[in-house]
């Protein structure tokens, strides 16, 4: 049988309850909704870490965070690391990669053994050709927020539509099957849609749909105030926050709807689509906004769907999977190596938990010195989260704690010492085999574009 085609379509941020596969209020994801159900949905996929550059590094290594190093003492993947386009690479595929996110970029690493690579940012733009921006301007009001300077507030993915589907062309004439990876930076915050979603859920808020907009984009300018202030936002203001938040889920979701009719119309019926999140997002959980500090549920699973796989699977909707899981059982129908992945072959096998893990952390002082921000809530030293169906484990250096689902603000292992210490070993045991590091971690020396895109998402001040 031949190898098959695979894109795989990464969304920036979307956590697993404001999806339409997850039963939630709002119809936000149905396009991605029809994709499960013509093939996979996963309700519990958890990702590898909780934000975009060691989730990342996870997804396109197969390595967990420690092991690859990325995001969590380093920049910059290490040469000793193997990537996934090298070992699909390897297997005689194209491989190509489209990503609207610098953490996914040449300044990570992450480009490499990609034939065909193009980081998206206003520096680079010019680079979807004169066509394609021509066209996008046009379109400026249905697909972004109209003629304005403010980079933060205009959305990409018609543009990574658009060239995208040209790359599919490319690729397809082609005898080599290819492996096709796209990040698409929204929703992340700010929470601005474009003005054609603007309004798809201002019945449900007090605020003005441009009101709410620009609510959300000063919120995202003062978050660390907004933080160290305890979160104190009324009902209405979080209910305009999330408004914006779904409207943004709901137009990538109509995007990616339309690339993956494009692809079914242009590749061979035996492509494989996946579509998932890096992670997700918080809303005052702990206090918090983004995806800061954290490994619980509301940045830790993500929505995951798969079509095309024609081979019966080991797991159900319900059973927990990882990222690397897929990719691990991507490389074994493509005849690939995955020798040394975190994952395992979801055609023959389940896990039973997921571990998620997470660099050590500095607060600002601002945090420090606030009486509505308690530091001492929070592991500073790097922590790894082991996650079973009903308990989250979590251990940093010389601190532990179990949490009883879906509550996981609660300590809960003096009510259950047998399980704590079971997972406690589970945890050791799987650091031993999967988590030592590869090579040493490196920093990195970022460009004035890739700082730039940074500062626009809230990475840096």
């Amino acid at each position: 049988m031949a190898s098959p085609n695979i894109v795989w379509i990464t969304l920036d941020s979307v956590r697993a309850d404001h999806t339409t596969m997850d039963g939630y209020k709002r119809d936000t994801t149905p396009r991605m909704a029809a994709v499960g159900d013509d093939g996979h949905t996963f309700d519990t996929c958890i990702a590898h870490s909780k934000s975009t550059q060691p989730s990342s590094g996870a997804i396109l290594t197969g390595l967990a965070p420690t092991r690859n190093t990325l995001g969590i003492d380093g920049d910059v993947l290490p040469e000793q690391v193997t990537t996934i386009a090298e070992r699909f690479s390897n297997t005689g595929y194209q491989t190509a990669c489209l990503s609207r996110n610098s953490f996914v970029s040449s300044a990570t690493g992450l480009n490499r053994g990609f034939d065909r690579f193009q980081w998206l940012a206003s520096e680079t733009i010019r680079q979807a050709g004169f066509k394609t921006l021509a066209k996008y301007l046009f379109n400026i009001r249905k697909h972004s927020a109209g003629l304005t300077r403010d980079t933060a507030k205009h959305a990409s993915p018609f543009l990574m539509n658009e060239i995208a589907e040209r790359w599919l062309l490319d690729l397809r004439s082609n005898e080599s099957p290819f492996f096709f990876y796209l990040h698409y930076n929204e929703p992340h915050r700010p929470y601005y849609p474009p003005l054609s979603y603007i309004d798809e859920y201002a019945d449900d808020i007090d605020m003005k749909p441009r009101e709410a907009a620009e609510f959300a984009l000063d919120v995202h300018y003062d978050l660390p105030s907004i933080i160290a202030g305890g979160c104190d936002l009324d009902d209405g203001e979080w209910a305009a926050l999330k408004a914006m938040y779904d409207a943004e889920i709901a137009y990538t979701d109509e995007m990616v709807g339309k690339l993956v009719k494009y692809v079914r119309a242009n590749t061979p019926e035996d492509t494989i689509v996946v579509i998932t999140a890096d992670h997700g997002e918080l809303f005052g959980e702990y206090g918090l906004l983004s995806h800061k500090y954290v490994l619980t549920d509301a940045v830790t699973r993500v929505p995951l769907v798969v079509s095309g796989l024609e081979e019966s699977l080991a797991v159900g909707r319900d059973s927990i999977v990882q990222h690397a899981d897929v990719m691990t059982t991507l490389l074994g129908i493509a005849g690939g190596d995955a020798e040394g992945t975190v994952g395992v072959d979801l055609r023959s096998e389940t896990r039973e938990y997921a571990v998620s893990q997470r660099g050590p952390i500095e607060f600002p002082e601002r945090y420090r010195d606030s009486p509505d921000f308690d530091t001492t809530r929070f592991h500073e030293s790097a922590l790894t989260s082991l996650r079973t169906d009903a308990f989250r484990y979590q251990q940093s250096v010389g601190w532990s704690e179990l949490f009883e689902l879906p509550e996981e603000q609660r300590d809960v292992s003096a009510d259950y010492p047998d399980i704590a210490d079971e997972l406690s070993e589970k945890l050791e045991s799987w650091l031993e085999r999967y988590g030592q590091p590869i090579g040493r971690g490196q920093s990195g020396e970022f460009s004035d574009a890739v700082n730039r895109q940074l500062r626009d998402l809230g990475y840096m001040d």
